[in-house]
């Protein structure tokens, strides 16, 4: 019996876990620590993603482990970026700064929400609106850019507007209707094509040479993605998976 309440404690540890890095994001930055506040955010999504896998593992899921970790994505991928890059480039901007922060923390609160309630409802190989993780990916990924000096100058001398054009977009793009590939399925793939593992090797050696700038550019791409692929199914006539139409 002590073993299986150490089990059933497992998930909401790595979930508590997510909940620290956020917060400790909040206090980098607050302190000027943009890098580390960006570090921070992607261990928070490093922990977010094995809480749910660690409950399905353990069989250890319960309504309590979904309301908590809903509240620590609200406060890692909502509460902590929008913080973060107030902090690092939009509070010169006065009002145009802190509303930028505030639409992208009001598109994180808004997609949990919907989420939440449409569990069970959209096509599991689909996000509906760009997931918050890779939302708030995004704004830490240009952060931690920004800090290793390796934006061109004119983003540079523009930094603030297009800090706040980033987390606009963010915001809108987590709540807008287009499909984002998720990736699911791909648990239950065994087997790869020889070019999937020269294609992962390529993609590992040059994230190693140039993290920050890689891991910008992925999830830069990953942000407009589900965009073009709503694109390509409107062009072929086929049904948004994650509005599907509804029969009466």
């Amino acid at each position: 019996m002590v073993r299986t309440r150490g089990i059933y404690v497992l998930p909401n540890l790595f979930t508590t876990a997510s909940l620290f890095c956020a917060f400790y994001a909040i206090v980098q930055a607050l302190g000027g620590h943009y890098d580390v506040a960006s570090l921070a955010i992607f261990f928070s999504m490093l922990f977010d993603g094995c809480d749910g896998r660690v409950a399905r593992l353990t069989h250890t899921a319960s309504e309590f482990g979904v309301q908590y970790d809903s509240i620590a994505d609200m406060t890692a991928f909502g509460v902590a970026p929008a913080i973060v890059i107030y902090q690092f480039a939009l509070s010169g901007l006065g009002k145009i700064g802190w509303a930028a922060a505030f639409i992208y923390c009001l598109g994180a609160g808004l997609r949990l929400a919907r989420f939440n309630t449409n569990v069970g409802v959209v096509d599991k190989r689909f996000f509906q609106g760009l997931p918050s993780p890779a939302a708030a990916a995004l704004i830490a990924g240009f952060v931690w850019l920004a800090v290793d000096n390796r934006l061109p100058p004119w983003i540079v001398d523009a930094l603030p507007w297009v800090a706040a054009f980033l987390s606009v977009y963010a915001g809108l793009t987590m709540v807008c209707n287009a499909p984002f590939f998720s990736g699911k399925n791909l648990a239950v793939v065994k087997t790869v094509p020889f070019w999937f593992l020269l294609v992962a090797a390529v993609l590992f050696i040059l994230i190693s040479s140039n993290t920050s700038l890689s891991v910008f550019i992925i999830f830069c791409i990953y942000s407009v993605s589900g965009y073009v692929y709503q694109a390509w199914l409107w062009w072929r006539g086929k049904p948004n998976p994650v509005r599907p139409e509804r029969t009466e």
